[in-house]
């Protein structure tokens, strides 16, 4: 029996799109043991996923580098056949470099790169974008094939009916924040839109705990009473089962429209100030990218966001208007 580790110790995201190599890795070797180390905290994104043999977390907020290299001791032990690093980092590096694996694969990018078996070009070409999936793909694709494989959630049937309650009529869920302030559509922009919603729809409000704040100014501020707050009180699989079942799932430029790509969920990614370009646009069968209309030389003005708007007037979000979004929805008859 082959075994695979794939390494993606990154954010939600990330680790999202990672389960498209899991996918295709399943599809090519389907009595692999397939190993996937992430960050601890998000675990929770690979269970019930029946390709993942067992899932490796790095506790980075504590005694980092001591867990690095009992996670290292625990790597070499395994004796793996092939590692896959999809991080450009030196971390993941040396856990790759000095895993003992057979095959070492991984981005030329990544400072260790020189030490793998096999280096791979990650190539940022804003002229001939390619999603990020794409680009993980180039990892594999010299002992699989070059055929796309989407991301997969599997949310168990626990969060299904967990999320059944909020699920017997149309409605649609809103995800308002973004680690990065730039990456944000205006707060008083979503007051907009859901004040214009149809009143036949339910409105969810979906984000961690960190969100619950913003949700209830939202709450307070909309004169429509089909609100109600879930950040908080779902889990990330949690959120993916009722995103499933929605209508529309508005997002900005952030891991939920990946949760909805791992579902195939319909979806409006909000752009503000990064681009469809960088390569995380939505993966579902229906799917929208809204961003402003205005050519802006400033856009984009990062890969990541800011905490602020460079030149303090933030066009690339109050660009976009409501309209735009509601353009989007399709309510079934």
């Amino acid at each position: 029996m082959q075994q695979f580790l794939l390494i993606q110790t990154a954010f939600i995201g990330d680790v999202v799109l990672a389960t498209a190599l899991v996918e295709k890795l399943k599809h090519h070797f389907p009595g692999a043991g397939i190993d996937f180390l992430l960050r601890k905290g998000n675990e929770s994104l690979l269970a019930n996923n029946p390709a993942v043999r067992e899932v490796i977390t790095w506790d980075k907020k504590k005694d980092k580098i001591k867990n690095l290299f009992l996670i290292l001791q625990k790597i070499r032990a395994t004796r793996y056949d092939k590692v896959i690093n999809l991080q450009r980092y030196f971390s993941t590096g040396l856990l790759t470099a000095f895993s003992g694996a057979t095959e070492t694969i991984g981005f030329d990018k990544n400072p260790l790169a020189f030490l793998f078996s096999k280096k791979v070009a990650h190539v940022f070409d804003l002229k001939h974008p390619r999603h990020e999936v794409e680009k993980n793909n180039d990892l594999v694709a010299h002992f699989t094939d070059n055929r796309f494989f989407k991301p997969a959630l599997y949310p168990s049937l626990q969060d299904a009916e967990d999320v059944k309650k909020y699920t017997a009529g149309n409605y649609v869920t809103i995800t308002a924040s973004s680690v990065w302030f730039t990456k944000n559509y205006p707060i008083e922009k979503w007051i907009d839109l859901i004040n214009k919603l149809p009143p036949s729809l339910g409105i969810y409000l979906l984000g961690g705990k960190e969100n619950v704040a913003e949700c209830e100014i939202i709450l307070a501020k909309t004169t429509n009473k089909k609100v109600e707050i879930l950040a908080g009180k779902l889990g990330f699989l949690g959120s993916a089962a009722l995103m499933k079942k929605a209508v529309m799932n508005y997002t900005n430029d952030s891991a939920p429209l990946h949760f909805a790509s791992g579902v195939n969920a319909p979806v409006t990614a909000i752009f503000c100030s990064t681009i469809p370009g960088f390569g995380y646009t939505p993966l579902s069968e229906v799917s929208f990218i809204i961003q402003t209309k205005e050519a802006l030389p400033c856009r984009p003005c990062g890969i990541h966001g800011h905490k602020a708007c460079p030149l303090t007037h933030f066009k690339c979000g109050h660009g976009i208007h409501t309209q735009q979004l509601l353009k989007t929805l399709i309510i079934p008859a």
